[in-house]
């Protein structure tokens, strides 16, 4: 009775923190208490009335009166509806907000401060990393802060907080608390460690949400670190070059020792399979590669490392005493969590792997479900927010399918041998629990991540504890440590390439798109039903044809009836995409980072597979580079380009080389030359400016580029301007072509007009947006134009 008490005030505890996704979560959490009270208070009565009249019963019927003892008394209910709804306070209490002094304060909400020029003194929290704009990028615990009056940056101290030769403080250094992101240029980061004292002259900033759909919050992911602004550093002042000891010098010899003796990416890679990828700074391209993959928990020291680690020293001191044994294993186990940092998947594996010592101590089998309930509830005691963190879920995720699933998944493979059965319900056991939560997160199923994992573990496994192995004598000896890592290289190697095999074969990723919460939740109850409840179990394919009926009837139903406009939020040229009942048109791309990071994740998200139609029009910042981006996602069908410029000869010719590849047209038009699409009408008008008309569902769309007052006279004598339905112009030009063409709906990139002109717009009939305040516009033929992040807010008022 005691112990199914425990599991149900720790499954309340976790559930109430579940809970905070919805208004007044706890209350329900405490409703659900008191009815399961209630419920089961005349059960109980009724066991306990039955166990005294048969007190001396025996065999059967002593067996069904003993019963009693084992049902929760009714007041456990209670308490647990107690217990969940402390749980919703208690996050709300840990929610991470800005003091008084945050640095954050000194950052104006609307980042106009841009232009302030600013000096910020701290203590380097981190090692510092490359981002993938080649940039130093760190962590910086703030304690002082000065404006610069004088914004010219010259050469300065290097070794006192004063500010820099040419500049002025704006006034008295304010003490300042917080951490701040900080990016600065590569050079300037080479060479910082963790507590050492800088002083950082850059610009404050605070960070934006996701003003796209599927689009990255970097604001929400700040906020998950305890962090609310950032700092674009132009120059670093060194303030102490004192060197303490730190286990971030630990990680940098073995890190080095692996580098010299294999190279890159081959030595960073079993840096990241013994340390992780977070210690380390593993190549952007290895690290996609694996994520493209389904291999990223390969780079997440975790569970496997963890149990590696224990199972080595366990197995080497096995003809020793009981007590070395654990003490060996305890010390081990310590050692690998200070090396690898405090991540929630490591220390749910460390409270695993020190059950299984206490197991070994008492010489009891440890119940890996209890452990792993206890594990969940300890490490959401010290930080209830890792509730919500994706790394803590699907490490959950994962060993909750390793204990309940795996084996009847090996029972159902008697007919194969015991180690090839085990490979293949490891990972499919793994599979079948964190998918539902993968395809809310990242939009697609990787076909080829059971097959490819079944094949990795043996490489994963020599190379784990080969590089445990070489980085430990590395510390001790580093010619030693170079000579056993040289032994590496060629499995590493050969494990990149079978993973590229795998990546590039057809079909390795298959877009569904986001599901919904209740999609994700009704699978997962069909998972639980499968593994608790004989009939599911029995008919387990039944179940997995629901699941995968749940997620590809909406996608079939919304490709063959979606209807929508989508005007991306890309502060540069205007980005559409199109989508009319399963076609897709994109008009224009942007530079590759707008590629990577706004349009491929809306795509991904939308479960779209290809492109039927790509327009590249002329606009300012226009590149070849997204397309490109683009293409090693998804297939272009038909790519329009206009007038490409003798200077984008070889960006031309590797686009016709991949569409070649994909069996894609493409085709060059001159300026004025239309395009007829059964989506869109469009057709270039003016290179210079540039202007772009489009006709989409019965509707007029022009997107012109920066033009002069005179220019919109002539063009609208020449006829090459009317007036269109929808407008889309920089806010340069907005107010001269709003007053001239007189457009419903007008959107601009930003926001910057003064009040005058905006109350001047304001009085006419045309409706104003503003991209960069607004998020992305979308038109469908049901409804009016909507903004993205007016949207997310209502939904997430409505949670």
């Amino acid at each position: 009775m005691m112990q199914t008490s425990g599991i149900i005030i720790c499954l309340s505890y976790i559930l109430g923190l579940l809970f905070t996704a919805i208004p007044w979560g706890g209350v329900w959490i405490l409703l659900l208490g008191v009815v399961g009270a209630v419920f089961f208070r005349r059960i109980y009565a009724n066991l306990r009335k039955f166990a005294l009249k048969r007190e001396g019963a025996v065999g059967k019927d002593k067996a069904i009166a003993n019963n009693w003892t084992a049902t929760p008394h009714p007041r456990i209910w209670l308490i647990a509806g107690v217990v969940g709804l402390l749980a919703t306070v208690y996050w709300q209490l840990r929610v991470p907000q800005p003091g008084i002094k945050d640095i954050s304060q000194f950052a104006a909400g609307d980042n106009s401060n841009l232009e302030q020029l600013v000096i910020v003194r701290g203590l380097v929290d981190s090692n510092p990393r490359v981002t993938r704009n080649q940039r130093g990028q760190f962590w910086l615990a703030a304690t002082q802060l000065d404006e610069v009056k004088n914004d010219s940056v010259r050469g300065a101290s290097r070794r006192e907080l004063v500010p820099l030769e040419g500049q002025e403080g704006g006034g008295i250094p304010k003490g300042v608390t917080g951490r701040l992101y900080v990016t600065v240029p590569i050079l300037q980061s080479t060479g910082l460690y963790p507590g050492q004292q800088i002083a950082v002259t850059g610009f404050l900033y605070k960070p934006t949400a996701a003003s796209n759909p599927g689009g990255f919050d970097f604001q929400k992911y700040l906020r998950q670190e305890g962090t609310f602004a950032g700092l674009i550093g132009r120059q670093i002042n060194i303030l102490d070059d004192e060197h303490p000891w730190g286990w971030w010098q630990v990680r940098e010899k073995i890190g080095r020792s692996h580098a010299s003796s294999l190279g890159v990416p081959e030595g960073p890679l079993v840096s990241a399979m013994v340390l992780g990828s977070k210690a380390v700074d593993l190549p952007y391209d290895i690290r996609d590669l694996f994520v493209r993959t389904g291999l990223a928990p390969a780079l997440a020291a975790s569970g496997f490392q963890t149990s590696l680690i224990l199972g080595v020293v366990l197995q080497l001191t096995r003809r020793t005493n009981k007590a070395t044994q654990i003490t060996l294993g305890g010390l081990s186990l310590i050692v690998f969590l200070f090396l690898v940092g405090f991540e929630p998947a490591v220390l749910r594996a460390e409270i695993m792997g020190f059950a299984a010592l206490l197991g070994l101590a008492l010489e009891r089998n440890v119940k890996q479900l209890g452990a792993l309930l206890i594990a969940a509830t300890l490490l959401l005691l010290f930080n209830p927010l890792w509730i919500w963190n994706l790394g803590f879920q699907l490490s959950f995720l994962a060993t909750l399918g390793l204990v309940v699933t795996a084996s009847p998944i090996t029972q159902r493979l008697d007919w194969l041998p015991p180690a090839i059965a085990s490979l293949i319900s490891v990972p499919l056991a793994a599979t079948i629990w964190t998918l539902p939560r993968l395809l809310d997160f990242a939009c697609v199923i990787i076909v080829y991540s059971i097959p490819l994992s079944i094949l990795t573990t043996p490489f994963i496994s020599v190379i784990s504890i080969g590089g445990m192995i070489s980085g430990l004598a590395s510390l001790i000896s580093p010619d030693l440590g170079s000579t056993l890592t040289s032994f590496l290289y060629y499995p590493t190697h050969w494990l990149i390439q079978m993973v590229e095999f795998f990546d590039h074969l057809p079909g390795s990723q298959i877009p569904v798109g986001s599901i919904s919460i209740w999609q994700m939740l009704t699978i997962y109850l069909l998972i639980i039903l499968v593994w608790l409840v004989g009939w599911w179990q029995k008919r387990w394919w039944f179940a997995g044809f629901i699941a995968v009926g749940l997620v590809l009837v909406p996608i079939w139903h919304s490709a063959n009836n979606l209807v929508r406009i989508t005007l991306l939020d890309t502060r540069t040229e205007p980005v559409l995409v199109i989508q009319d009942r399963g076609n897709i048109a994109v008009i224009n791309s942007g530079n590759e980072g707008t590629g990577r990071f706004t349009i491929l994740p809306f795509l991904r998200q939308q479960g779209l597979n290809q492109i039927n139609w790509a327009i590249a029009s002329k606009f300012t910042g226009y590149t070849n580079d997204a397309w490109l981006e683009i293409m090693q996602s998804l297939p272009i069908k038909n790519l329009y380009e206009y007038a490409p410029k003798l200077e984008d000869n070889i960006a031309t010719q590797l686009l016709q080389q991949e569409l070649q590849k994909q069996q894609g047209i493409y085709q060059s038009l001159g300026v004025g030359q239309p395009i007829n699409t059964p989506t869109i009408t469009a057709q270039l008008i003016n290179d210079q400016v540039p202007i772009l008309k489009l006709q989409i569902f019965g509707q007029s769309w022009l997107l012109v580029g920066n033009i002069k007052s005179q220019q919109i006279k002539e063009l609208i004598k020449s006829g090459d301007l009317s007036s269109p339905q929808v407008l889309w112009s920089p806010s340069e030009s907005l107010q001269d072509l709003v007053l001239a063409l007189k457009p419903q709906i007008a959107i601009s990139p930003a926001n910057n007009l003064d009040r005058k002109t905006l109350s001047l717009l304001s009085k006419g009939q045309t409706k104003l947006f503003f991209t960069g305040k607004d998020g992305a516009i979308q038109w469908t033929p049901n409804g009016d134009f909507q903004t993205f992040i007016q949207t997310t807010e209502n939904k997430s008022s409505v949670l």
